[in-house]
C-alpha cells in the first residue's frame, strides 16, 4: 500500500513539473548605488524592481513567458 502511494505521489509531482513554465525576468535597481542587474527573483533588501516581466535572461525580450 505504501509502494503504491509513493509511486502515485511520484506521477503527479512529474505531471506537475511537466506543465510548470518558466519564471519571467525582471530588471532590479540598487536603492544606493543605482546599478542595474536582471534576475527572476529580488537579489535583496537594498534592491527595487525597475522594469519587466522579460522573457529571457538578458531583460531584452519584454513579455511573460509561457
Amino acid at each position: 500500500m505504501k509502494s503504491r502511494l509513493a509511486l502515485f505521489a511520484m506521477l503527479i509531482a512529474v505531471f506537475a513539473a511537466a506543465y510548470a513554465s518558466e519564471a519571467p525576468w525582471y530588471k532590479w535597481r540598487n536603492r544606493v548605488s543605482g546599478a542595474i542587474l536582471c534576475s527572476q527573483t529580488s537579489p535583496g533588501t537594498g534592491w527595487t524592481l525597475y522594469r519587466g516581466p522579460y522573457m529571457e535572461a538578458a531583460c531584452r525580450k519584454p513579455g511573460n513567458p509561457q
